[in-house]
């Protein structure tokens, strides 16, 4: 495993929560073959358990002057570095969470409440979603490791 930045900040959108940003919140117990516990978005759509988001879609909207608050591009974690330098079908190990990267998110027209040209501007680092290969407890600091090696019987080797 190879070390490659820490988590920023944690998010999740309870039931009957809605809009955007999404809630801070201090830790996330993440449920294989289920999603994030207690958010609004768990047990739907297994490839779409998690949404990462790197610092760079901030650092782009802050370029062109639109101010945002953390949570803003719907994420459930967001990091110190952009995973989307990295592949779709990446593993990110962060503490016992296994989490692997299965689609880049697409357009959400969503983000437009904070400015009409955010979701045009951040298309290619908004956000990338994530299935749920183990879980566990992760929070803000916990570092990142990118897996290079992924076994079921839950060896993970570098």
């Amino acid at each position: 495993m190879k070390n490659i930045g820490k988590i920023l900040h944690t998010y999740s959108a309870q039931k009957g929560q809605s809009g955007l940003p999404r809630p801070l919140v201090e830790k996330l117990t993440i449920l294989k073959g289920y999603g994030i516990q207690d958010d609004k978005f768990a047990g739907y759509d297994l490839d779409k358990s998690v949404m990462i988001v790197g610092l760079a879609a901030y650092e782009i909207a802050r370029q062109h002057d639109i101010h945002l608050i953390w949570g803003s591009m719907g994420e459930n974690i967001t990091f110190d570095f952009n995973p989307h330098d990295y592949p779709i079908g990446t593993i990110f190990k962060i503490n016992s969470v296994v989490l692997q990267v299965t689609q880049k998110c697409t357009i959400c027209k969503h983000l437009a409440i904070f400015n009409a040209s955010l979701p045009f501007l951040v298309r290619d680092v908004r956000g990338l979603y994530c299935k749920v290969l183990e879980g566990g407890i992760i929070e803000r600091n916990h570092k990142v490791e990118r897996v290079i090696e992924y076994k079921v019987n839950k060896k993970i080797a570098s």
